[in-house]
């Protein structure tokens, strides 16, 4: 066997053992295994139609309301954030990409150099026998252009994982952007709806206010023919005047929702177009909940979380891979000289390096050791956070669809309520002019037919809302 033999045989069991020692010293962490069951069905629905798979232009009809979210996906600020949080992840993409390939950079330099006399190599410059006019100078120059490289093997798939996390960070805030939009589609939707309910209830109140004058004018009469008191008319009087201040709080309610769609939009207040007369007559669409298990793929935020726990699974892998050594090459290419004259002289002016190196921590490893508990307790997190996404938009799902049953049973008996107490008011009035009904009859009539129909548009609003709502909570509208 041969020097050299030996020497390679004892330099790669040194590294055998350096790698088993680096291997086996890895502490040990906690991660979890995150959870992905859900029920079968919701409420013992197995219809497997999925209303999440509308687009949002085609699950809202009202061409106002259309032209508002088309509006506020162009221009919502936080929309346009989040948008860049993708460039930003983007970018994060392609420097992780990057680590992995090897540098490379040109360049040149000069300066110079005196070596003391009574040193070894001025002692050797001085006593050199060379030819006149190639002496090494006293003062000596160096001039240099070369082309260095430097590049860490990825033996370990620590770089490419680490760009893999990246990517999966990037897939996250593209889910998170839908997400968003979602958000976005589904609060335009309900402010509308919420406006147009108020236009509603204006509208009645000041019907309500003709209907009380109407009244107001027959006490009058009534009271010249000693029929009733002056209470009477004070208390109609009131009544009046309480329906006028009220028209104010619904103006204000008016103009700041407005305001809340067009902070919306992304624009400086203005009115808000639409057509609020047919509001009482609209019919919400039928929902079509599926089954709970394609809440996984439709629902952005789910879709969110699994790609943030994935980057937090590489996140740990990456981390491990500090404790083990890191290979190294490197390299330099290029021409060296103390005369620029000599620069473009070859072979004699040309230069090159080549090495590697294998190095890996041995002491003192608190750093690396706190950066991988750090990214396994990130790793837990992100496993809780998926289980409680899921989690969340279950419920959230099976809330609405409760929701979407109670108020159209609620609906309906608010109805028939206004239609009742609307007969109620011409029979108390009649009965009263009759003096067959005292006037607290006419005016408690009235105030509760006011109070039914508010109360019907109210819950007219909230149907609206519930079949927004469900279609947020199925993961429509960023499609």
């Amino acid at each position: 066997m041969t020097m050299r033999t030996k020497k390679l045989l004892t330099y790669t069991g040194l590294i055998l053992i350096a790698l088993t020692y680096w291997r086996c010293s890895v502490p040990s962490i906690l991660q979890k295994k995150e959870n992905k069951k859900l029920p079968a069905d919701y409420y013992s629905s197995t219809d497997t139609l999925n209303t999440a798979t509308i687009k949002w232009k085609e699950f809202f009809t009202d061409p106002y309301l259309t032209s508002l979210i088309d509006t506020a996906l162009r221009n919502n600020q936080e929309l346009n954030i989040i948008l860049q949080e993708i460039n930003i992840a983007n970018n994060e993409v392609r420097a992780r990409k990057a680590a992995y390939l090897p540098f490379v950079n040109i360049g040149g330099g000069a300066g110079f150099d005196k070596m003391g006399r009574y040193t070894r190599l001025g002692a050797v410059d001085a006593t050199t026998n060379i030819s006149q006019g190639k002496q090494i100078p006293e003062v000596l120059p160096d001039y240099m252009v070369a082309a260095n490289i430097s590049w860490e093997v990825d033996i370990w798939k620590k770089l490419r994982n680490s760009r893999k996390s990246a990517i999966y960070s990037y897939l996250a805030t593209t889910a998170g952007k839908n997400f968003m939009v979602t958000h976005l589609v589904a609060e335009i939707a309900n402010s509308f709806y919420e406006l147009m309910a108020l236009d509603n209830q204006l509208y009645i109140l000041k019907q309500n206010i003709k209907i009380l004058q109407n009244a107001l004018e027959i006490v009058k009469l009534q009271k010249k023919s000693a029929r009733v008191t002056e209470l009477a008319v004070r208390r109609f009087e009131a009544e009046v005047m309480k329906n006028q201040s009220h028209i104010y709080l619904i103006q204000q309610s008016i103009v700041e929702t407005e305001n809340r769609i067009n902070f919306l939009v992304g624009r400086f207040p203005k009115r808000v177009a639409r057509n609020s007369w047919t509001f009482i007559e609209i019919v919400p669409d039928s929902i079509h909940a599926g089954i709970p298990s394609q809440l996984l793929q439709n629902r952005p935020d789910i879709r969110q979380a699994e790609f943030g726990l994935i980057a937090a699974n590489l996140d740990v892998k990456v981390a491990k891979m500090y404790f083990y050594p890191s290979l190294n090459i490197t390299g330099a290419i290029g021409f060296d000289a103390f005369n620029p004259t000599y620069l473009v002289s070859k072979p004699e002016s040309m230069m090159y390096n080549l090495g590697a190196g294998l190095f890996g921590p041995l002491i003192n490893r608190n750093a690396i050791k706190a950066t991988y508990y750090s990214a396994s307790a990130r790793q837990i997190q992100a496993a809780f956070n998926y289980e409680r996404t899921i989690l969340t938009a279950y419920i959230e799902v099976a809330n609405q669809l409760a929701n979407i049953n109670n108020m159209k049973k609620s609906y309906e008996k608010r109805a028939n309520q206004v239609q009742t107490l609307t007969e109620s008011i011409a029979i108390s009035t009649k009965l009263f002019k009759s003096a067959r009904a005292d006037y607290m009859e006419v005016l408690f009539t009235q105030r509760d037919a006011l109070d039914s129909k508010f109360e019907l548009i109210e819950t007219k609003k909230m149907q609206m809302n519930a079949m927004v709502n469900i279609y947020q909570a199925l993961g429509g509208g960023w499609n």
